[in-house]
């Protein structure tokens, strides 16, 4: 699906800037948010096709927070989340196992940082064929 819309979620400027890079390399639109609020203004203005999304931002928790908001949101709900974040390396948790879980963990996957770009623009492309 070329010129698909995402959002990266994400408060590294660095990281995002280089997922941007990779992403629009490969035509697709790409827009950033650094947090809960910017998303959730990003989502209402121009909705993504698909979602890249950190787990600790603000708080430990807000990729968590925003993953389980959406999928309550008639809105947003059918939007696939990528969840792609270090959490492994900095607190010692893996999550992979829980991506899909409906109620702890509501995302379509989970990739662990850094990731390498054929690795992302593959995951990007399985994820938006499924819609």
């Amino acid at each position: 699906m070329d010129e698909a819309n995402i959002l990266i979620v994400d408060d590294d400027p660095d990281i995002t800037e280089a997922m941007k890079v990779v992403l629009e390399n490969k035509n697709y639109k790409v827009s950033n948010a650094d947090g809960i609020e910017s998303a959730m203004e990003s989502l209402k203005a121009d909705r993504p096709d698909l979602i890249i999304l950190d787990v600790m931002m603000n708080t430990s928790q807000d990729g968590f927070i925003l993953s389980r908001q959406l999928k309550q949101d008639e809105n947003f709900k059918d939007i696939p989340i990528l969840m792609l974040t270090s959490i492994k390396d900095k607190m010692g948790i893996d999550f992979k196992s829980a991506a899909g879980d409906k109620d702890w963990l509501p995302v379509e996957e989970y990739l662990t940082k850094p990731v390498k770009p054929d690795v992302l623009i593959d995951k990007v492309a399985e994820l938006l064929k499924k819609q």
